[in-house]
């Protein structure tokens, strides 16, 4: 396992720890935040740009905004009149993609998620295989 800020496959996780890490991973549990992450994961936008691109109501964005914001996933900019969204840091684009590759993953042998891009797909190593044992 690749190590980072200190953090290794054997670092325990502590209450706390594990209740924010829990916070920030509900911010997967509702589809409309996932896209406008992975929106935001491509350029950072406005709340308007947000809503034409994902199809969505604009108070519907402007209240997934506000849980992301809170939850430190994304930062918002003032430009002008309008405010500008940027995911907050290459850790939150990084989740994301985490987790749309164990989707891929987890996909039968041939079958692709819609929207996947060439590369997205993660191989199987031998080394990891023993991981999926039902």
């Amino acid at each position: 396992m690749a190590t980072g800020h200190g953090v290794t496959g054997a670092t325990g996780v502590s209450v706390q720890d594990a209740e924010r890490v829990a916070r920030v991973m509900s911010a997967l549990a509702t589809a409309s935040r996932v896209r406008i992450l992975a929106r935001l994961r491509q350029e950072p936008c406005s709340v308007g740009d947000l809503a034409d691109a994902l199809d969505m109501a604009q108070p519907a964005v402007s209240q997934q905004l506000k849980v992301l914001r809170d939850l430190e996933l994304i930062s918002g900019t003032r430009s002008g009149r309008h405010t500008v969204y940027a995911v907050h840091d290459t850790h939150v684009a990084l989740l994301l993609e985490e987790a749309l590759r164990h989707i891929d993953h987890l996909q039968p042998p041939g079958a692709s998620r819609a929207g996947a891009r060439p590369g997205d797909r993660h191989d199987h190593q031998p080394d990891h295989s023993e991981e999926h044992t039902p």
